[in-house]
């Protein structure tokens, strides 16, 4: 499109033959031409200048959006200097911060709107064209019209502006009034739903109302009987205090029987603590009798024990017979002597273990690994070992009894802590199982002295029964160790 230099009514008139005769570009035409602007300017000549026009907020925003997209491409000196910082703000901070200075340098220097206005007419294409020729298109947006009129000027360009106001008014007022009718549109609809949700509570009110008559009617239908049914039971009040009255009566007759009763049982009860005292006494004498009895047949037997150990001429001894056993490891086991097998008892109740320790002279045999295993199988052998052995010198401390522990092994055990006071420590050697060492121990005590075997193995319990022992399951040593 051929550019055409916009008419501008504040810039003087110039002979069109030189403007005809101008080549190259238009901002050099409008050099010369700002050169008879400013004398003339200078010297007072020429038509007075009319005001700006008051422009609408639109079109002032879109003016100053086209100037600041055009400040990059113009020339640095064609650019006024207090526009050439805001030239190299950012494109969305250039319109938004240099807006005041855009205005006032677009209505105070006409050269400078006149370079812009090449340069936005040339960008608007037909739309520009129109604009400078003095139209508008009816299609096209009244404010974009505007801010093309501003900048180019053409003749009628404050009708153009005019116009573009009266239709952002017109469209502003279309869109308040628009949105007045939306609004109440939604005041309607909402309106509508507070009836529809009236009419809802309504019909809910008249149904809670419905039922609220029927449970009063309920309500009163059991008022009757309830009050029928108050006279009834103050009637029966009436009888029951008559027949309270009466009971009072037989009562009181019954208590004064109960303490006459009472009195004469108190007496009884004199009488047969009395005769209890007596009784007790007499006790007494006979159980002192028995006492000294007692004492004279228990003084007998010791004093003939001495004597027969006098007689016998036996020494006190320093090895018991499970240190027998113990030192000749080697030999086999030999035949056990008879006795008596009645005292053999076969129970795993823990308390009987108490008991067979408290025995005078008890001697405990426990079969190591299989209570070891059964009790805390969970640790090393070793652990197991010194675990069990620490708690057998814990019993052996309590009771005095001989302990002895016997543990299955090819050869003795090395690095051993050495055993407690009064335990025994035994392993059997190779070829002989810690089951026959226990029968060989078994076998070596003499016939009368309690021997405890704690193992659940079965057949040790039946072999050392048939030699007068008492086996015990592993678990009655297990609780009298937690116990301990």
């Amino acid at each position: 499109m051929p550019l055409t230099e916009p008419y501008d009514d504040h810039l003087p008139q110039e002979d069109p033959v030189a403007l005809d005769g101008a080549v190259g570009n238009p901002d050099d035409n409008v050099v010369n031409d700002t050169s008879g602007a400013s004398d003339q300017t200078a010297t007072g000549d020429g038509p007075a200048a009319e005001p700006e026009p008051t422009l609408p907020e639109p079109v002032r925003q879109r003016i100053v959006t086209l100037t600041a997209a055009v400040l990059p491409t113009l020339p640095t000196d064609e650019v006024p200097v207090p526009l050439r910082r805001v030239a190299k703000f950012a494109p969305n901070r250039r319109a938004r911060l240099g807006a005041p200075v855009i205005a006032a340098q677009l209505t105070a220097d006409p050269l400078f709107r006149q370079r812009v206005t090449a340069r936005v007419l040339s960008d608007a294409g037909d739309l520009g064209a129109a604009v400078v020729e003095g139209t508008a298109p009816a299609a096209a947006d009244p404010v974009e019209v505007a801010a093309l009129a501003y900048l180019a000027r053409p003749r009628g360009w404050r009708e153009l502006i005019d116009a573009s106001g009266a239709a952002v008014r017109a469209e502003a007022d279309s869109a308040v009034v628009a949105e007045l009718v939306r609004e109440a549109e939604q005041r309607a609809t909402r309106a509508e739903h507070d009836r529809a949700v009236a009419r809802v509570e309504a019909e809910k009110l008249r149904d809670e109302l419905a039922r609220v008559r029927e449970e009063l009617g309920q309500l009163r239908e059991e008022s009757r009987q309830v009050a029928r049914t108050l006279r009834e039971t103050q009637a029966r009040e009436r009888k029951a205090t008559e027949l309270l009255a009466t009971e009072r009566g037989r009562a009181a007759r019954a208590s004064a029987d109960v303490d006459a009763e009472l009195r004469r049982a108190r007496a009884r009860l004199a009488e047969a603590e009395a005769a209890a005292g007596v009784a007790r006494a007499s006790a007494k004498e006979a159980r002192s009798v028995d006492d000294a009895r007692l004492w004279l047949l228990l003084e007998t037997i010791g004093q003939a024990a001495v004597g027969l150990r006098r007689e016998l001429a036996l020494d006190p001894v320093d090895k018991l017979p499970a240190d027998f056993v113990a030192d000749a490891f080697a030999e086999q086991p030999g035949t056990a002597p008879p006795g008596p097998a009645a005292r053999a008892r076969d129970t795993d109740d823990p308390a009987r273990l108490d008991q067979l320790l408290a025995l005078p002279r008890a001697h405990l045999v426990v079969d190591g690994y299989n209570v070891t295993k059964r009790g805390f199988g969970e640790m090393s052998l070793e652990q197991q070992r010194k675990r069990l052995i620490t708690g057998l010198g814990g019993i052996a401390a309590q009771t005095g009894d001989e302990v002895t522990v016997v543990f299955d092994g090819a050869e003795r055990m090395h690095g051993l802590p050495p055993a407690p006071r009064g335990v025994r420590v035994l392993f059997s050697r190779k070829g002989e199982t810690a089951d026959e060492l226990i029968r060989r121990l078994v076998r070596a005590e003499p016939a009368g002295r309690p021997v405890v075997v704690v193992s659940s193995d079965r057949e040790v319990a039946d072999g050392v029964r048939r030699h007068g022992a008492y086996p015990l399951g592993a678990d009655s040593l297990l609780r009298r160790l937690a116990r301990s």
